[in-house]
């Protein structure tokens, strides 16, 4: 057996294992998915409110497509978190299995577990509200996924690394910088609607690129060619972030090890 089929069957047993916690803790995910459903047809509303159809357009994209971005996003930031409430933290990173083949196989069921959801969100909103989107690029809108995907994957490598420092405070750090990236991407209203320097640190978040190149193809029907100045960014981000995540962590997993953290659980 080869080393790259090796890793891959390792990475599959993760995806495995995850999906397997997924059903355990069912009652908090369908918990979860609802909050997600009533906090989306809310925002939404806002633009029925204001009779506003464009305005409902991109509350709708917003609140689909944020969920989409942040689920990728927590469920990398977690993998440590996961691993402390199974309490098997201490097994799974003495195992003679490469870091990246963990964190391969959390992305994949990351993106699986969100497109789920956001097809079940995107079926309830189209249920609720009369809106179309005969006109929109869906290559472009499924392009601009793929990439935020690949971005917030990275975002999350590097995230994850706080819950495995700092045990007491680590998932409340990743939750301020998802809530970060929330308020300075324009999930719900164009980035120009910020102020100045807000508008400056909005152009690090790949959720910034990921939302403008996706209501640019749904809304405005454009392709994807005439949103390079939104792809270029993205595939900066994603060819650093996934090596610098991954890098990085292997420092911080080598530091807590030598430091005795992983065998905290509290």
């Amino acid at each position: 057996m080869s080393i790259a089929t090796r890793e891959l069957r390792a990475s599959f047993a993760f995806v495995e294992r995850n999906f397997n916690l997924t059903k355990r803790y069912w009652g908090w995910e369908v918990a979860w998915l609802v909050y997600s459903l009533a906090a989306a047809l809310a925002v939404a509303y806002i633009g029925v409110a204001q009779n506003d159809p464009v305005l409902l357009q991109t509350l709708i994209i917003g609140a689909i497509f944020w969920n989409f971005l942040s689920i990728v996003f927590g469920f990398i930031g977690e993998t440590v978190t996961w691993e402390r409430w199974e309490g098997t933290l201490e097994y799974t990173f003495m195992a003679p299995v490469r870091r990246y083949t963990q964190l391969i196989g959390s992305t994949f069921f990351a993106v699986a577990y969100a497109v789920i959801q956001m097809v079940v969100i995107l079926i309830v909103m189209l249920f609720f509200f009369d809106v179309e989107f005969t006109g929109g690029n869906f290559v472009t809108a499924g392009v601009f996924l793929a990439l935020g995907s690949i971005s917030f994957v990275g975002v999350g490598m590097m995230a994850a690394i706080l819950p495995l420092l700092y045990v007491e405070r680590g998932d409340q750090m990743v939750f301020v910088i998802q809530s970060i990236i929330l308020l300075f991407s324009g999930v719900y209203y164009a980035p120009e609607t910020l102020p100045d320097w807000m508008q400056v640190v909005g152009l690090f978040s790949p959720g910034t690129y990921v939302l403008e190149g996706i209501r640019g193809g749904l809304i405005d029907g454009l392709p994807v060619t005439a949103l390079l100045n939104d792809v270029w960014p993205l595939v900066v981000m994603g060819a650093i972030l996934i090596p610098l995540g991954v890098y990085v962590f292997g420092i911080a997993e080598r530091y807590a090890k030598r430091t005795g953290k992983l065998k905290r659980v509290g």
